[in-house]
């Protein structure tokens, strides 16, 4: 028997609010958090808009510390402090070496690398902040959770694209149930609403480029007319927890985390298989992990990034790994309100999934307003609904052909 596993607690810094209850009730209205980017100046950027976490006080939230960080630290650990304060744990009730930290980012401090450039063209090397390495590194931000909860156990980053937040997930499920670990924090954070960080993505053509006098309109995923992905920023973390150890403390238990799966299209740099078969695979691995069939799924939190070759492709998967049941689930992409938060975004659905379990409630994908032909399942257009939700998936999907799924289940003892 494989050791059960539960969710106990989360964390979340969006540009949908600095909590998992401010995220949570603006995605049930249906809200955008995309804006026109305020970071930078864009005038000579194509695309202008982004979905930015907007009056976020790290040292409010985080402490004098939070100076030696960057940006996608601070998101990470504001969202452990909410994480560990809503499982019960952020005074103790834990032994240190048995508490891990797995967090996902996929691109690292690029506004500490931007800055340190420039300063070092301008002023030159030894006018270079002495913590820009120690800003910058991926590794940091489960570094500065585990110094901060002194966690003495596994302690790593997973980068694996857009995927690297749920590979965290996936990889706190298994040092759990390896017996390496009690509880883990996991997640993952982006902070890359930089210059080179829009510049790259609209060189490659991956983000939206056609609604910038109108940037709530502009994440439309499955949508007919979407012509890109947007940009979001922030973080998501959620505390897994054996479920003996979960219940010997009495903790309050959200949910199960019943199954994970990963695979590799081995296909293209940038773009998906065109048949999904990564994709499909990882669903079914998740499915099998969990001993679930794909009946016993309710909802899929879709990657559903609104690109062009994505939306189609996915809904191919889904129906390949669902097959007649993919009729009778609901699908939705919460990015069309969060943007797409590239390392974090997995992370960020992962616990949408869990609180649409929690509140039994689907939550919509907003700005579908002409379907895509090759896009016929239900995505929940434009407004959320209430129903039964015994199970979701959340999927997500990354540059270099990287599929992560996880299973999210109803609670029972």
């Amino acid at each position: 028997m494989k050791k059960r596993v539960v969710i106990t607690g989360m964390g979340a810094v969006t540009s949908l609010g600095h909590s998992v209850s401010q995220l949570w009730e603006a995605v049930k209205r249906g809200e955008c958090g995309i804006d026109r980017i305020t970071h930078f100046d864009t005038t000579e950027y194509a695309c202008r808009i982004a979905a930015e976490v907007k009056d976020f006080d790290a040292r409010a939230v985080i402490g004098k510390e939070a100076r030696k960080m960057d940006p996608f630290s601070q998101f990470a650990v504001a969202s452990a402090i909410e994480a560990m304060r809503d499982a019960g744990l952020a005074d103790g009730g834990v032994d240190p070496e048995r508490l891990g930290v797995v967090i996902g980012n996929g691109i690292g401090g690029f506004e500490t690398l931007e800055d340190s450039f420039r300063t070092l063209f301008e002023k030159g090397p030894s006018r270079v902040a002495p913590l820009t390495i120690p800003k910058i590194i991926g590794n940091i931000a489960p570094g500065n959770i585990a110094m901060y909860f002194n966690a003495q156990g596994p302690c790593y980053t997973i980068t694996t694209a857009c995927s690297s937040g749920t590979d965290a997930i996936g990889e706190g499920l298994r040092l759990i149930r390896e017996d390496e670990a009690d509880v883990v924090i996991v997640g993952g954070t982006e902070a890359a609403i930089t210059p080179l960080g829009i510049a790259g993505f609209i060189v490659i053509q991956a983000l939206s480029t056609k609604y910038n006098d109108s940037p709530k309109k502009a994440s439309r995923p499955f949508d007919k007319h979407r012509d890109g992905f947007v940009m979001g920023e922030g973080a998501g973390v959620l505390i897994l927890e054996s479920l003996e150890h979960a219940k010997a403390r009495g903790a309050r238990i959200h949910a199960e985390l019943a199954g994970y799966g990963m695979t590799c299209d081995a296909y293209h740099l940038t773009a998906p298989h065109p048949e999904g078969r990564g994709a499909v695979k990882a669903i079914q691995r998740a499915l099998g992990d969990a001993g679930l069939s794909p009946e016993d799924i309710d909802y899929v939190n879709a990657h559903g990034t609104s690109t062009p070759l994505n939306d189609p492709i996915e809904t191919r998967a889904i129906k390949q790994a669902f097959g007649e049941h993919a009729y009778k689930l609901k699908v939705s992409s919460t990015k069309s309100m969060t943007g797409h938060c590239i390392g974090a975004a997995g992370a960020i659905e992962a616990i949408l999934s869990t609180m649409a379990i929690v509140d039994q409630f689907f939550p919509p994908t907003i700005n579908q307003e002409e379907p895509d032909p090759e896009c016929d399942l239900d995505y929940v257009p434009n407004e959320g609904k209430k129903g039964r939700i015994r199970a979701a998936i959340s999927e997500t999907f990354g540059f270099g052909g990287h599929n992560g799924v996880v299973v999210i289940k109803e609670y029972r003892e």
